[in-house]
């Protein structure tokens, strides 16, 4: 095993100087990259999707539920496994409480194409809460593109969406595959993906840190029982 090296304590922090100086860089080519984020375009979706869930019968507005962005996570789960995806199960995971994300008018939820009742005993199996969805018998993964046809034969890609509604219409505003979910799983980076973002100030572009009408971002910070819808 190679291991850094040793070092006395002033070296350490002249190396750590340095090396502040280079994520201070990064941290700012990060918010341009997310304020350049928030200015794409969005797609308006026409298309009427059915899921199954927890309730039943589903349709992408209705995945909302009632906020307005949606963040959807593309979980690896055919029709024809047994068992959800290994490394979309760690990715679940890792996903903080939603109350901090439903504060920001976010939902989040887990899409997949297996039928529900085969999602259903794997979700209890995992311990989750999180609402998962099954767009078993619809094109939702293929035309988000994480359902993808490779010589004849179809293969799953994680990926995740995101969403914004206008009343009763649905806009695509974001979507990122394999890779581009490294780092993925707080509340922050899942609201960095989205139009609205984080909802601060110092954000940009300026005006959308209070599109609900409430403080800004962290000004809404509570314990995750101190929310209320």
């Amino acid at each position: 095993m190679s291991l850094p090296e040793i070092a006395s304590r002033e070296e350490w922090r002249k190396a750590r100087e340095e090396l502040l100086v280079k994520e201070k860089a990064a941290t700012r080519a990060r918010d341009a990259l997310n304020a350049e984020r928030r200015r794409l375009p969005m797609v308006e979706i026409d298309t009427e999707y059915v899921f199954e869930g927890g309730d039943g019968k589903a349709t992408l507005l209705d995945l909302f539920e009632g906020r307005d962005q949606l963040v959807v996570y593309h979980f690896m789960f055919a029709p024809e496994w047994e068992s959800g995806c290994r490394s979309c199960s760690a990715f679940l995971d890792q996903v903080g409480h939603l109350a901090h994300l439903h504060a920001r008018g976010t939902t989040f939820a887990a899409v997949s194409r297996a039928p529900y009742p085969r999602i259903l005993p794997f979700k209890a199996r995992m311990g989750w809460t999180l609402p998962w969805y099954s767009s078993f018998g619809n094109d939702f993964n293929q035309d988000f593109e994480v359902t993808l046809d490779s010589a004849g034969e179809l293969v799953e890609r994680p990926g995740v969406s995101c969403f914004l509604r206008d009343r009763d219409r649905v806009f695509h505003t974001y979507s990122a595959y394999e890779r581009g979910l490294d780092g993925l799983g707080s509340t922050g980076s899942f609201l960095d993906l989205t139009a609205l973002g984080r909802q601060e100030e110092w954000e940009e572009p300026k005006g959308r840190a209070s599109a609900f009408g409430a403080p800004a971002g962290s000004e809404r910070i509570r314990y995750h029982d101190e929310y209320e819808e």
